[in-house]
């Protein structure tokens, strides 16, 4: 067996582990089963990675996220480490190849999504596998007690029936006591189990929460003042582009990123942000998991997450060097009342969830008792305008379907364009006598691209016709008209989300829901509502309520948040004193919007400067003219 020490410094270059890492890979390597709760960026996939690289044999890793896995794989195999990743949407042809690999081949990382670690194909092979650990990543995702559970992972008990005597590790960035022990139950660990659990404190990053109106102006005041690299979590995908170009047109270098980007534009962004050739990413809850970027000094959420879990994790991607970073929450009543719509919206009734099961079912053209292990593209407005369905209905429906245990709804993943010849020498030289302008083509993709007689080869559209001398679209129309007329099979390149169907379709109206899980789901999602609502509107240390979320019941106030500080207390008379003087210098100077004087403060005296103004302001030693501009009055 190889030693940690020396398999860390060989393919990472590090010659030292982080607290608690050495201790956690120690355990994994006795045998033991294990459970390692880390925050971000606390170097979770080094306590799986590092002891299954000093053994014999292949890594089993369970991963709900496409991208994070893909991120893992391309990032072991530039370190010359070989791993492969299968999810759903692969083909059976590339299923097959990678599974012979993983049991005649030196793989050492296996990443698996869990519904396809639940195929019978899967279950066969890693059967005939050398398995050396077992890793759950996101286990929090195996506990309905979670704010992200996913049916799918309990298919991860399988695998322990397939392989006893394998030890187990689980780990999570974040996860309640309730979480805790129903990971270790739900994965069946062992008697000599070992749980390690690093504090969630964060010294360096100061929580603050400001109530705002208009949380745009504060976003450029807070990016103004906190200089370096940022990250700003919005709602939804069209608030991305809005706020990255509100930042833009004020100076500051910004772009945007969410799901509906294409991959190669997501990463060429990502990794322009990474490099410090921008300075603001504006993202929504999309960006971040798997990111190391250590220098990020500001996360700023202009809208509540529904649960602290996603919050915490979100801003905790700030300071991961150590440094003093800050974790700022922009929030008002609109955020309240949009939560508590959203709540309602998101447990539809079981008859909502059948229309859109059955929806489904005809767009993809399933007969019912087809479509068993499918996977197909999912475009959510198509279905939408297709069958007159509201697309906010959509999603919670489906989240409902997948918590029954009919279909798997995964995030976008790229796959590239693929073709393979279908026809014989004959059939292609009968065919090119017919349709010269084919010719070319056909045998352009034959000469560059091995293999593709024999099974589905990766295509670049663009370089085919950049080769042809001729337009890429006039290429993908080719393809296409080759592609219905079998000559070949074309797939052109997708990232969408995609929809697997986990059983064969069933009648829509024989549908069967568990209504006392559905009642448990929604109780439990009410309960992490308000504790996010109670988080924005308390006025208690940020970080104690965050640590107490999370069972740590008896840490001490941080001395750095907006409460610490002293926002939410009354001015003193000598604060009084202080502020009055500065307001009337300001305004017998010349006069002054209310955000224009407030922002001439420290933003840690906000709250006592609105208190001081509005005594004046009764007290009419500052008065408003017309165009609300305030000035002081010399009485």
């Amino acid at each position: 067996m190889k030693q940690p020490l020396d398999v860390l410094k060989q393919y990472w270059g590090f010659s030292a582990f982080r607290d608690m890492q050495a201790d956690i890979i120690d355990a994994v390597l006795e045998g033991h089963d294990t459970l390692a709760l880390l925050p971000t960026g606390g170097g979770k996939s080094l306590c799986f990675q590092v002891p299954a690289l000093c053994m014999d044999g292949i890594c089993i890793v369970v991963s709900p996220l496409i991208a994070l896995m893909k991120d893992q794989v391309l990032n072991l195999n530039k370190r010359g480490i070989s791993a492969y990743a299968v999810f759903s949407g692969m083909s059976i042809k590339d299923l097959d190849r990678i599974f012979d690999n993983c049991v005649n081949g030196d793989v050492k990382f296996l990443y698996l999504s869990p519904e396809r670690l639940g195929s019978e194909m899967a279950i066969e092979r890693i059967k005939k596998m050398n398995v050396n650990l077992i890793a759950i990543d996101e286990a929090h995702c195996i506990s309905q007690w979670g704010y992200d559970f996913r049916p799918s992972y309990l298919n991860v008990a399988q695998i322990r029936l397939l392989l006893p005597k394998i030890p187990v590790i689980a780990l999570t960035a974040t996860a309640t006591s309730e979480v805790v022990d129903d990971i270790q139950e739900k994965l069946e660990f062992k008697p000599n189990r070992k749980v390690f659990k690093k504090s969630f404190s964060r010294s360096n990053l100061a929580y603050v929460v400001l109530q705002q109106e208009d949380k745009r102006t504060k976003l450029l005041d807070i990016l103004k003042k906190v200089p370096g690299s940022a990250v700003v979590y919005v709602l939804n995908r069209k608030e991305t582009k809005e706020i990255a170009m509100f930042l833009y047109q004020n100076q500051i270098s910004a772009n945007y990123y969410h799901a509906g980007l294409p991959a190669e534009k997501r990463s060429e962004i990502q990794d322009a942000w990474i490099n410090n050739e921008i300075r603001v990413i504006v993202a929504t809850n999309a960006f971040g998991m798997g990111i190391d970027k250590p220098d990020v000094r500001v996360v700023v959420h202009l809208t509540l997450p529904d649960s602290l879990e996603a919050y915490f994790q979100e801003a905790g991607r700030g300071g991961r060097d150590g440094n003093k970073a800050y974790g700022i929450l922009l929030y008002n009543q609109s955020d309240r009342d949009r939560l508590e719509r959203n709540f309602e919206t998101s447990f539809p009734s079981f008859k909502e969830a059948k229309q859109v099961y059955r929806a489904l079912g005809s767009y993809y053209q399933l007969a019912v008792g087809a479509g068993f292990e499918q996977s197909f593209n999912f475009d959510i407005l198509e279905i939408a305008n297709k069958y007159n369905l509201n697309p906010l209905l959509i999603i919670p429906a489906l989240k409902l379907l997948v918590q029954a245990g009919y279909l798997e709804l995964s995030e976008s993943v790229f796959f590239p364009s693929t073709v393979q010849i279908l026809s014989d020498n004959k059939t292609l030289y009968d065919y090119y006598l017919r349709n010269p302008r084919a010719e070319k083509l056909i045998k352009s993709i034959l000469r560059s691209y091995q293999g593709i007689l024999n099974h589905d080869v990766n295509i670049k559209e663009s370089q085919i016709a950049k080769a042809l001398n001729t337009g890429q679209s006039e290429v993908e129309t080719m393809l296409k008209k080759l592609h219905q007329e079998k000559i070949l099979r074309y797939k052109p390149q997708s990232d969408l989300p995609l929809i697997t169907f986990t059983i064969e379709r069933q009648d829509a109206e024989h549908l069967i829901f568990d209504k006392a899980r559905y009642d448990f789901l929604k109780n439990r999602a009410a309960a992490r509502m308000k504790a996010s609502l109670h988080y924005a509107e308390e006025v208690h240390c940020r970080s104690q309520m965050l640590l107490e979320y999370f069972d740590e019941k008896d840490s001490k106030p941080c001395g750095q948040c907006d409460v610490c500080l002293g926002r939410y207390e009354n001015p003193t008379e000598e604060d009084r004193k202080m502020i009055t003087a500065s307001i009337k210098k300001y305004l017998l100077y010349e006069p002054h919007t209310l955000r224009k004087l407030v922002d001439r403060f420290p933003s840690n005296l906000e709250n006592k400067v609105l208190k001081v103004l509005e005594y004046l302001t009764d007290n009419e030693f500052v008065v408003k003219n017309k165009d609300q501009s305030m000035e002081w009055n010399d009485k």
